[in-house]
């Protein structure tokens, strides 16, 4: 059976807007990319029944965004956020409390920054202030080392992976119980994972965009693996 795999929802609310009220957003290709791994994805609003959600999905994609409201790890905004609009990070927070601990959970980009915040992590606000360029914007391609006793090496089997960069911000303190995997040349953390969960990985990159990358399929099919694992221990799905 195939598993089904949750993916949270970018969102701009504007309730002043009488024909819409404001605007739910996913681009193309995450869905894509767990669909051709195997997996069914369903798309999840910050104004779900997370409680209900958590029974019915046997993964969950936290995909790219904007900037988490600083607040949420103890900070003033720097100037150069661009906030994200809280709806998205308070339903998020409510699905991550309600998930079983065995649902694997792949986080990328502002993805992986919410795993390390929501477990009492903080962020570097604007990563051009403390490592001096800013050749993580605009979908540069990097090269990614990463440690080969770590989840992720053994997922990707291959010490190095390439991946195209989108961020301003990135993991400063690591969160409880998680570990540091990947760093860049210029000691950016790059990927951190879980020590106490299955299948908790957090990518900094966006693997979603350099899908044709053969370590790149290995991560979306393992997430998928473990989910459809995950979906065999399960009681009959239910809404």
């Amino acid at each position: 059976m195939k598993p089904v795999i949750g993916i949270t929802v970018d969102c701009k609310r504007d309730p002043e807007d009488a024909r819409t009220r404001g605007k739910l957003e996913l681009n193309w290709n995450y869905a894509q990319a767990v669909a051709d791994a195997g997996g069914i994805p369903i798309l999840i609003p910050p104004m779900a029944d997370m409680e209900k959600l958590s029974q019915l999905i046997d993964g969950w994609l936290i995909p790219g965004g904007d900037d988490i409201d600083a607040k949420q790890f103890g900070e003033e905004n720097h100037p150069k956020v661009s906030l994200q609009d809280p709806a998205r990070f308070e339903g998020e927070k409510k699905l991550w409390e309600q998930i079983s601990t065995d649902l694997p959970v792949f986080g990328i980009c502002y993805g992986c920054q919410f795993l390390n915040v929501v477990r009492g992590g903080t962020l570097i606000q604007h990563l051009p202030d403390v490592v001096g360029h800013e050749s993580h914007t605009g979908g540069t391609v990097q090269t990614y080392e990463v440690e080969t006793d770590s989840r992720l090496g053994s997922v990707i089997q291959t010490p190095k992976i390439n991946g195209k960069s989108y961020h301003h911000q990135a993991v400063k303190a690591v969160g409880e119980h998680l570990a540091v995997v990947s760093k860049g040349e210029d000691g950016t953390i790059e990927a951190i994972e879980a020590t106490d969960r299955p299948w908790v990985i957090g990518v900094q990159w966006h693997p979603e965009r350099s899908i044709e990358d053969p370590a790149t399929q290995r991560l979306f099919e393992d997430f998928i693996a473990a989910a459809a694992r995950f979906a065999d221990k399960k009681q009959p799905r239910s809404l």
